[in-house]
């Protein structure tokens, strides 16, 4: 076993940094290694990623279509076969499947759809379900509860 003061990086793992404008002898010295004035050896100069030569550019030849609606819901989306992994009885509501992993954000709320077959008796409470996911909740003997 290596002592605290042998340890290091693991050979290759490492890349010394270039040390520009440091002097003449350093070979990157004065305008380190960037060349005289001009807009490549400014700060933050160069051409972004969507210059074509002066041509104008594709983003700006292509056609602006649609919006965002800003107000939309977001639902985050549950099957019924992904309830089977809770005891027969038990209340299953966001907040359950947020402890349990199962959804790892309660967006603008959950939604019950009707995937799969569901085994156990369950309540459930969500935000909204699918016609098909009432129908197999309480076709097991459970109940859907909307919030």
């Amino acid at each position: 076993m290596p002592r605290i003061d042998e340890v290091g990086p693991v050979p290759g793992s490492t890349k010394t940094r270039r040390r520009v404008g440091r002097g003449i002898g350093s070979g990157l010295g004065k305008t380190s290694g960037r060349g005289h004035k001009g807009q490549k050896a400014r700060a933050g100069g160069g051409k972004g990623p969507s210059f074509e030569g002066g041509q104008m550019p594709l983003t700006r030849r292509l056609p602006k279509h649609g919006f965002t609606n800003i107000f939309k819901t977001e639902y985050v989306l549950v099957n019924v076969e992904d309830l089977n992994d809770f005891d027969a009885g038990a209340e299953v509501s966001p907040d359950l499947l947020l402890e349990t992993g199962m959804v790892r954000k309660i967006k603008d709320g959950l939604k019950v759809m009707g995937g799969g077959t569901l085994e156990k008796a369950l309540t459930v409470r969500a935000h909204k379900f699918t016609r098909s996911a009432k129908e197999k909740i309480e076709a097991a003997g459970g109940k859907a509860e909307v919030i």
